[in-house]
């Protein structure tokens, strides 16, 4: 019943810049924190960036700098600006979020199914 909607992802050259976006739709009772995770070929899935509803936010070392963070709780989005991209950066990006969907139902995890993000040098 929660669908996350991604979208922003493309193809950009070293040294530019791309914004994602994600969207949270269906059955949302309240949202504990959503965040971005991205997986490149043959490696591990690992974190880029995450947010609190409260505002606090989290960033892999990589991103540090560069990747910023912010969401609409009004509108329940979260949105990942990504300045001074590498070839390294080049993933699958995935959108995560903690909602809990029904005032009796517990929080649990949601994933988007991905974009892609290729930095060409």
């Amino acid at each position: 019943q929660v669908h996350l909607v991604e979208s922003g992802g493309g193809l950009v050259q070293a040294g530019g810049s791309l914004r994602l976006s994600c969207a949270a739709s269906g059955s949302i009772f309240s949202i504990n924190a959503m965040g971005w995770y991205r997986q490149a070929p043959g490696k591990e899935r690992e974190l880029v960036a995450a947010i609190t509803s409260g505002g606090s936010t989290n960033y892999g070392d990589s991103v540090k700098g560069r990747f910023t963070i912010s969401r609409d709780n009004a509108k329940n989005t979260v949105y990942l600006q990504m300045n001074s991209l590498k070839p390294e950066d080049t993933a699958v990006y995935y959108c995560n979020a903690n909602i809990r969907p029904q005032i009796l139902i517990r929080a649990m995890d949601y994933w988007g199914k991905g974009t892609l993000v290729t930095v060409s040098s």
